[in-house]
């Protein structure tokens, strides 16, 4: 495991907390998607990584990047980090191009090989070196996750997850745990999160899924790991955040659009 920097901090915000269809979901005039609670809107899974006087981390390039850009203020993206290439994690990559543009150079891109591969096949024109320059292309520097590594001085985790029968990657930054698509955390990332005092965790909604943890299959993980405080995401419309809030034991809570959670590397 990379050993931990002292003393470094950053805050993480939640970029989008939902599921692939977003919430309120296209044609549904349900209570959660009708909601006047702002927490009830949910955009597609990401979160910012902002160390303090270090760099920026954008863990996934959701559908709605430049929204949530728009909306959190985020200026800099020094790296992108991916845990995996299913389209409502990958399908913002473009969006990217305004960073490099803004920053005048290629931006560090980390992916798992599969995820690698899948992001040359999905986005083509980047990577081809005869794709005409003139509509402006994301200058993608892509790297390849084989164990712990680190961006300008930063350690960063990998966490091995499953996606149903899919390895995906989750990471630790610190204190921090960020593991979303995911229905199983195996035994060999257990050690990997101990100490974790955050963790943002998967919990689409109660009833069963074959590639995403129930709330109550969440709360497990949760015993398991034993952080202070745990946020869930990756949410779908099936759960009202009051409501479903109230009903979560202590230290436990949704997740939602524009969360800011500070963080450590001790």
């Amino acid at each position: 495991m990379l050993a931990f920097h002292f003393w470094m901090r950053a805050r993480v915000t939640i970029l989008g907390s939902g599921t692939s269809h977003g919430v309120p979901m296209i044609g549904c005039s349900c209570a959660v998607c009708t909601s006047a609670d702002p927490r009830d809107r949910r955009t597609r899974p990401s979160i910012y990584v902002d160390v303090e006087n270090g760099p920026k981390i954008l863990v996934d390039t959701s559908t709605d990047l430049r929204e949530q850009a728009l909306v959190n203020q985020v200026l800099r993206v020094d790296a992108i980090l991916f845990t995996h290439s299913h389209a409502d994690h990958i399908m913002g990559l473009d969006d990217s191009r305004r960073f490099s543009q803004m920053q005048k150079r290629a931006i560090p891109c980390y992916a798992d090989r599969d995820t690698a591969a899948s992001l040359k096949k999905t986005f083509y024109y980047v990577f081809d070196p005869a794709t005409d320059k003139g509509g402006g292309l994301p200058q993608i520097d892509l790297r390849i996750i084989d164990g712990p590594f680190s961006v300008d001085g930063v350690a960063v985790q990998p966490i091995p997850l499953m996606h149903g029968s899919r390895p995906i990657t989750g990471f630790r930054f610190g204190d921090f745990a960020y593991l979303t698509d995911t229905n199983h955390v195996p035994d060999e990332a257990m050690p990997l999160l101990a100490g974790v005092k955050t963790m943002v965790l998967d919990a689409l909604r109660h009833r069963p899924h074959p590639t995403h943890f129930t709330v109550a299959q969440a709360l497990g993980v949760v015993e398991r790991v034993k952080p202070e405080q745990a946020y869930f995401t990756h949410i779908c419309h099936d759960l009202p955040h009051v409501a479903t809030n109230a009903s979560l034991p202590a230290g436990v809570a949704l997740a939602f659009d524009g969360l800011q959670v500070d963080i450590a590397w001790t």
